[in-house]
């Protein structure tokens, strides 16, 4: 029997016809409550609707199909208005589903990820637990870390743990508030993979090593931050936590699946990306992570954002503004069209100031007066034309925000504030930009040392830049940073330029993660001095005070 995308033509009609039954039954049953006909009958439609999807095997759809019809079962006849959530989610998970199986028609390309949104919307509103992204994702999860790198842990192993899962923590909290995400995931992995390394029983499990691998991905393949992502990243933090309080721990196989998920998902060529992919035969998945969206976004159809329909209708009243400027400059515009900029650009200042744009409203606010009384060409002063055309492309840039979903805010500043305040910024980020490049080449130098069994030639550079670091860190007053770089420079001319031998490798290991905690801390939380920034140089501290140097209070 012929079954999926390309046996839907064989039951479109009884398909589609049953769902616009159903939904004239639902949008009926919202005017008589009481209707319990209309109701059973919108439940047998759903009933329908599930066992034509089953029958050509569209497993998504089907599984959609299966929540609604669960969640119109739990809605009684006279059922008041605070079952319009579920009646509405209904609803909205039919238009999703006839234009998936519209969509499905013209490319016949089956993707059941798509309809997961609509399907956790279901049952969010019915009060269950939202199934996860890998849902429909298939993975062997019976597979062995290939070649753990496994080190001796010359410090304590328990403070070590602890200072690592603060690290990953560090990292987790910028994530959850999305500050500096990207320098986060690479802290994040840091932590990971070390943790990794000093697990004392990798043959039981690939937890650390998996999840350092899904950061990593998260990372390359430049996937969106959604909130069930930051909730399984607080998962890898529980744990963490459990295995450091019992090295035989197994982490459970769902957690496993939605980290390899995303490594799929990302399709990295990072190191550890690659490793994972091969080691447990992940497949080639034949959509991005951005097309899902995309999709899903189209899928939802015109009207269910409220802000791009207005930025939509804005854009066409800056549209007409623009072309009466055009014209009064050309000195071709009409009486009337002098009086409809007037109109147009008072209801544009009002709406504005509706949405939240207050400052983009108080420009065109600035405009009226003159504009008022414009009634002919010769009326019109020039430079009075042109700032309030630079106004409407001003307001034009704005407004795109709202075309991608996104409240806008403005800040109520002078333009002499805000350029004081970018130029001392533009001055701190160059600074701190220098900095970062210096410790990323002090790491980079370190790697060549160990790999290269010692060679002090790596090596010959670094107390220069390291100096030049600090420098730069006490310029911009970030004077306990500076200390800490300055311990490090002296770890690095007393113990591995100017020492007989070599240190080991967990040393080597300790001064990396005091400069990526020093690299991470300048991404941002510099600037802020808030209390997570602070810890990132705490850690940064207990790793350089793990190699037996004391730092400058």
């Amino acid at each position: 029997m012929v079954t999926g995308a390309t046996s839907l033509s064989m039951v479109r009609t009884e398909l589609f016809a049953t769902m616009a039954d159903t939904q004239q039954c639902l949008e009926q049953f919202l005017e008589e409550r009481d209707s319990g006909v209309l109701l059973q009958q919108a439940v047998t439609n759903l009933q329908q609707v599930k066992g034509i999807l089953s029958l050509i095997e569209l497993t998504g759809a089907e599984l959609l199909a299966q929540e609604m019809q669960a969640l119109a079962m739990d809605i009684p006849a006279g059922a008041d208005q605070d079952r319009n959530e579920q009646l509405t989610a209904i609803n909205n998970a039919l238009h999703v589903l006839r234009r998936y199986l519209e969509q499905l028609e013209a490319n016949w390309i089956e993707m059941p990820e798509l309809m997961l949104p609509a399907i956790n919307k279901l049952r969010c509103a019915s009060g269950q637990p939202k199934l996860p992204e890998s849902f429909f994702f298939s993975a062997k999860l019976n597979f062995k870390h290939p070649e753990p790198d496994t080190q001796d842990v010359t410090e304590d192993w328990q403070q070590l743990a602890r200072r690592l899962r603060q690290m990953y923590q560090v990292g987790l909290l910028s994530v959850l508030k999305e500050e500096r995400v990207a320098a986060s995931y690479g802290l994040m992995m840091r932590a990971l993979h070390r943790l990794d390394s000093i697990n004392k029983h990798p043959e039981q499990n690939n937890f650390f090593w998996v999840a350092a691998a899904t950061f990593e991905s998260m990372n390359d393949g430049k996937l969106l931050l959604k909130q069930s992502r930051k909730q399984l990243f607080s998962r890898i933090d529980r744990e963490i936590k459990l295995h450091l309080a019992n090295g035989g721990h197994t982490s459970p196989r769902g957690l496993l699946k939605d980290l390899l998920y995303l490594i799929a998902l990302a399709d990295s060529d990072g190191t550890l990306a690659t490793q994972v992919r091969i080691a447990a035969s992940l497949p080639s998945l034949p959509f991005t992570d951005h097309m899902l969206a995309d999709e899903y976004q189209r899928l939802s159809g015109p009207g269910t954002n409220v802000l791009r329909s207005l930025s939509v209708a804005i854009q066409e009243e800056l549209s007409s503004v623009k072309d009466a400027v055009d014209l009064i400059e050309r000195g071709t515009a009409s009486f009337e069209q002098f009086s409809i900029l007037h109109v147009t650009v008072a209801k544009l200042e009002k709406i504005l100031a509706m949405v939240g744009l207050s400052t983009a409203s108080n420009a065109l606010k600035n405009h009226l007066g003159k504009v008022i009384h414009w009634q002919a060409a010769e009326d019109v002063q020039f430079e009075d034309l042109l700032k309030l055309a630079d106004t409407v492309i001003y307001v034009e840039g704005l407004v795109l925000g709202l075309e991608r979903g996104q409240n806008v805010q403005v800040a109520e500043e002078s333009e002499a504030e805000v350029f004081a305040r970018h130029q001392l910024m533009e001055a701190r980020i160059v600074v701190t930009e220098e900095a970062k490049a210096g410790l990323s080449m002090t790491k980079r130098a370190i790697t060549a040392y160990f790999e290269s069994s010692g060679d002090r030639a790596h090596l010959d550079n670094i107390p220069v830049i390291l100096t030049n670091v600090r420098g730069g860190l006490q310029f911009i007053d970030e004077e306990r940073a500076a200390h800490l770089v300055n311990a490090c420079i002296d770890y690095i001319q007393n113990h591995m330029i100017n020492a007989m031998d070599m240190p080991i490798e967990q040393a080597l290991e300790s001064l990396a993660d005091a400069l990526t905690s020093l690299e991470y801390y300048l991404e941002g939380g510099s600037l802020l001095n808030r209390k997570e920034d602070r810890e990132v140089l705490d850690l940064a501290q207990e790793s350089i005070q793990a190699l037996g140097v004391q730092v400058q209070q």
